[in-house]
């Protein structure tokens, strides 16, 4: 039962995640990706830091605090500069089919650290669902932007660093908890990001934000940011790291249809039938053979 719920929490945080995309993409135009990290990671950790101290979650102990901090260096500062880069190339829709890799990485990652083994109903499950993700993305390069596969390239390299953050965060949140972990490295992150944009300068871009931008950058942090990464953690607590990065083959779903409404991306067949295979994927991936 825990490994189901595991799954399922997971799968609301990649739909979450999916919207974030699509606000993303309404944004891009109106500031730089540091900018647009900074906005998420510090209205998140805003939103995140006064939950964990009313809820005295327990904080990582002080021997962890360094690596706890450099994961969250690497994933919500570097993967997310990466990460709003991506889409500033690409559509919403096309730029999650990306990070549907993550799925394959995670699981390669953790077979070469030891941490979770491969079997062959999973890899059968992972590749399905990442098959689905490259023959949706190669048969609609045609219609896509301009550029749009260097978005999708840097896309699927930057999700290594979150392959690496799925498997090397469990230890650290049993030793702590989801919210405390979670926390320190979303405020690690964060930090280091607002630093930079202040030195850079680059801060200076959200005041030329208007009501309809800042509604769009609350809901990021918050939504897209916070809760998104809470329910995260919790997955991760549950089950293992690849059935939780599987579910982000759900992301794609969540932006393609916000982002129909905010920035009139279409809905393509290619992506439908890329979006079947996820499903199918998914489905073994996270089941047993009787």
């Amino acid at each position: 039962m825990s490994e189901l719920a595991g799954v399922l929490i997971a799968i609301v945080s990649s739909s979450l995640g999916g919207t974030a995309a699509a606000v993303t993409r309404y944004l891009v135009g109106n500031a730089d990706p540091i900018t647009l990290a900074i906005l998420r990671w510090g209205i998140g950790f805003a939103v995140l830091l006064p939950v964990t101290l009313l809820m005295r979650a327990k904080w990582p102990p002080r021997a962890d605090l360094p690596a706890v901090a450099a994961l969250g260096l690497c994933f919500f500062g570097l993967f997310f500069v990466f990460y709003n880069i991506a889409v500033g190339y690409t559509t919403a829709a096309r730029a999650s089919l990306a990070l549907s890799t993550l799925p394959l990485q995670t699981m390669v990652v953790g077979a070469l650290l030891g941490i979770e083994p491969l079997t062959l109903r999973k890899s059968i499950g992972v590749g399905i669902a990442v098959l689905g993700v490259f023959a949706a993305l190669a048969s609609g390069l045609a219609a896509a932007p301009v550029g749009a596969w260097r978005g999708e390239l840097i896309m699927t390299g930057a999700v290594l660093c979150m392959a690496f953050y799925n498997v090397w965060s469990r230890p650290f949140m049993q030793r702590s908890s989801a919210l405390g972990f979670l926390t320190v490295g979303m405020g690690a992150g964060a930090t280091a990001l607002i630093l930079v944009g202040v030195l850079t300068g680059r801060v200076a871009a959200l005041a030329s934000f208007g009501v309809p931008q800042w509604i769009a950058g609350v809901y990021l942090g918050v939504g897209g940011g916070a809760l998104a990464f809470v329910l995260w953690v919790l997955a991760l607590q549950r089950t293992t790291p690849t059935r939780v990065a599987v579910t982000m083959t759900v992301n794609p779903i969540a932006a393609g249809l916000l982002a129909t409404v905010l920035v009139n991306e279409p809905i393509t067949l290619n992506l439908v039938l890329g979006l079947v295979a996820v499903f199918a994927g998914i489905w073994i991936a996270t089941t047993h053979s009787k």
